[in-house]
């Protein structure tokens, strides 16, 4: 039985990951500094090393305790720690850097992975923990990648559009399940065909185990729904799964703006088409969830816990006023 080592597992990305290494008989163990409650505690075959991944005295130890044959970062966002990670597990089978589709510069369509470049990095912006940096960061990890590879580390990373599914505690893809759920008619910005590519945690976490087993040291790979949606269909998806009738009517930045509200204000809007190739993944072997099940399973989670983004309902019900008079 292969061991397996995650960096972080216990809250969104990671927590799914354990669930798909267990089934394929993976012991996993995970290390991290025990904030979060541990859904595995009592699975005899996940272990847990508490400590803080900033340090490298910790990553050595680890590696030398559980000598795992694959090890997931699931929580490097400085690309000093993806640099002190590939050092400390350079004789893994397997390293794999959980990177960004943010990572990219250019408003490519689709990006793809040997062709669009990516996002600069300075070195301020390497250790600021602003969330404008955040995609430089995860760009400058993958060069650190690339360094890894390049002195023999069989390092890779994956690369998730905005992830989605059950125990996402960002609230984005809930704000418009909880609008279909709570709401008669639902107001989606723009004209509701901006696209932002979006991928369940399962596309992910399949992608995750798919690079880790069949990937190419130095490599970087893409991942999303193998179905892009507009914002107005992914609405319409939700009401299917919901078996609801609720009503769609589209608000432009002007009519919005009249009462407050910024169109990014809206979670998943983006005002440019942001879509990745999946096809260098799907090459070496990853089998897609499908779209309408990843639905069903992220509407069908309790979202209490999650994060509340999005505009002022109050404000929404003022601008869906003012377009019916």
């Amino acid at each position: 039985m292969s061991r397996a080592l995650i960096i972080g597992g216990t809250r969104f990305i990671g927590r799914h990951l354990v669930e798909e290494l267990l089934d394929a008989q993976y012991d996993v163990t995970l290390l991290n500094r025990g904030r979060h409650e541990n859904p595995f505690a009592d699975n005899e075959r996940v272990s847990h090393i508490t400590g803080d991944r900033t340090s490298g005295a910790t990553l050595a130890n680890a590696a030398e305790e559980v000598d795992p044959d694959i090890v997931v970062d699931c929580v490097a966002y400085y690309p000093g720690e993806v640099r002190m990670a590939t050092k400390a597990f350079s004789g893994v089978g397997a390293y794999v850097f959980i990177s960004s589709g943010s990572s990219y510069g250019p408003n490519h369509i689709p990006k793809r992975e040997d062709e669009t470049p990516l996002e600069l990095c300075t070195e301020e912006q390497a250790v600021d923990d602003s969330s404008d940096t955040y995609g430089a960061r995860k760009a400058e990890g993958d060069r650190a990648i690339f360094e890894a590879a390049e002195k023999g580390v069989n390092a890779m990373a994956i690369r998730p559009t905005i992830v989605y599914g059950p125990h996402d505690y960002t609230g984005r893809f809930h704000y418009w399940v909880r609008q279909v759920k709570n709401h008669d008619t639902v107001v989606v910005p723009g004209d509701g065909t901006n696209i932002h590519h979006i991928v369940s945690v399962q596309n992910v976490v399949r992608g995750i185990r798919t690079i880790a087993e069949n990937g190419d040291a130095g490599e970087i790979y893409n991942v999303g729904d193998r179905r892009v949606l507009t914002l107005g269909d992914l609405v319409e998806t939700v009401a299917d799964v919901l078996d609801s009738d609720v009503n769609i009517v589209t608000a432009s930045e002007r009519e919005l703006a009249s009462e407050g509200i910024e169109i990014t204000d809206f979670p998943l809007y983006n005002p440019n088409p942001h879509i990745l190739s999946t096809e260098k993944l799907r090459s070496i072997g990853w089998e897609p969830f499908g779209h309408r099940e990843a639905f069903a399973e992220a509407v069908a989670w309790d979202a209490q816990s999650a994060e509340k983004p999005g505009p002022d309902r109050d404000a929404v019900e003022r601008v869906l006023e003012s377009l019916s008079t």
